[in-house]
């Protein structure tokens, strides 16, 4: 085992340079594998006790529950075509008019990432849009821009919108009716005010027409199946939700009910969606909870609460807006999943609430839109866009991350600082 002083070096190098590594991708080796192998490097050093290894992986059980449901329901809705059906009525609909497309798949985004979860829109949504796209034969980046803006600018609508959310808050989680009180008003600011910087910058685009009609895609008997599914998981959800229990276990006993009727209907294997489940984001996410705990561990938590009793300091309109964008910058440079995990365990342990809390979970959500970096969703995004032979580059996203992000920060801030006023009076 490495002396007290020496492991206070290799601790916090091998974290960083973990997290470095995920986000460069050295020669295309994904991301769970540099994570994973921080994670394990701390363990077989003997920096972090295996009973702290065990207990900072169980911290994340929620998380993956609801991760595997949601994955799981998002792979059931691909394969009895739903995603295909929802794509080809945005184009349809559309009737010609790529600025009608444009809000058409806006629209279903939105919803998705609501209901679905960001990752659902970054992962399934994508791939759907982008073949109906293809087939209307127009250009195809403002709509898969949206997919990956969407997922973030909508991500706190709801609990379930982001696994994000679930770690931020963790126990802490206010029930459904004061979550949206607190986020309803900065969610409609996020997501109109991002509409309206994509429709600027893709106004040529948009300029043209859509003279090619998207293929049908009739909707079978096991997809409405599976969007009257749908309908009673979010009725679940909302449900525990509103009644302040963990949001993990009831997605994932949902997802795998009405996984198993759409199978026994349609006489598939369900083992075959289970393998397209991606299990390595799991690991990943174990991995990430390990790290940081290891993090917390040499005290680097005294430095973040103070830097929040600093803000606390602060004016209360000056110390949101300080807090939502040092938070929102900082996502696109450790990704949001890990400085979630900082900022929740943060809170929790300088017991913080009100408006600085509320700026820290819409800086975690809404902060990623600026650079592809930002978070996991945006990341399955790219890999997405990579299958499909499609690449957009660190600056290409920027070009447009640099103006939407920082102008949906800061009417969604100004959205938390009225409810707060108008909830509060001070």
């Amino acid at each position: 085992m490495p002396t007290p002083a020496l492991a206070h070096i290799l601790l916090p190098l091998i974290v960083v340079l973990s997290i470095l590594l995920m986000l460069v991708r050295p020669r295309g080796i994904a991301e769970v594998y540099w994570i994973s192998g921080g994670a394990l490097l701390l363990v077989a050093l003997r920096l972090v006790p295996l009973p702290l290894a065990g207990h900072a992986v169980a911290e994340g059980s929620d998380v993956y529950l609801f991760l595997i449901g949601m994955m799981l329901l998002s792979e059931l809705a691909r394969e009895q075509g739903v995603f295909d059906w929802v794509s080809s009525v945005a184009v349809r609909s559309a009737k010609g008019s790529c600025t009608r497309l444009f809000t058409m798949v806006y629209a279903v985004g939105t919803l998705v990432t609501i209901f679905m979860s960001n990752d659902a829109t970054a992962v399934v949504l994508t791939p759907a849009i982008l073949t109906a796209i293809r087939k209307a034969k127009i250009q195809p980046l403002p709509y898969l821009f949206i997919c990956a803006l969407i997922a973030n600018a909508a991500s706190f609508v709801l609990p379930i919108s982001n696994p994000a959310n679930l770690v931020v808050f963790h126990t802490g989680m206010p029930p459904l009716g004061q979550w949206l009180a607190l986020f309803g008003v900065p969610s409609l600011l996020s997501i109109g005010a991002t509409y309206l910087v994509m429709r600027f910058l893709f106004r040529k685009e948009l300029c043209e027409t859509i003279d090619s009609e998207a293929e049908d895609a009739p909707l079978s008997t096991n997809g409405k199946l599976v969007l009257s599914g749908l309908a009673v998981m979010i009725a679940v959800l909302l449900t525990a939700s509103a009644m302040r229990k963990d949001l993990g276990l009831p997605t994932c006993l949902a997802a795998l009910v009405i996984t198993a009727i759409v199978s026994i209907k349609a006489k598939s294997n369900p083992l075959k969606l289970a393998a397209e489940i991606s299990w390595g984001t799991l690991v990943l996410v174990a991995g990430l909870f390990l790290l940081v705990d290891a993090v917390e561990s040499q005290g680097a938590l005294k430095l973040t609460q103070t830097w929040l009793a600093w803000a606390q300091n602060l004016p209360a309109v000056a110390g949101t807006l300080v807090v939502g964008y040092a938070v929102g910058i900082a996502n696109n440079l450790v990704n949001n999943l890990p400085l979630g995990l900082i900022a929740g365990a943060t809170l929790h342990a300088a017991q913080a609430k009100g408006l600085l809390a509320n700026a820290v979970l819409i800086g975690i959500d809404l902060g990623p839109n600026l650079s592809v970096t930002g978070s996991l969703a945006t990341i399955l995004w790219l890999l997405a866009l990579r299958k499909e032979k499609l690449d957009v580059s660190f600056w290409d996203f920027l070009k447009v991350g640099i103006v939407a992000m920082p102008i949906a920060l800061f009417v969604a801030l100004g959205g938390a600082i009225a409810m707060h006023l108008l909830l509060h009076g001070s």
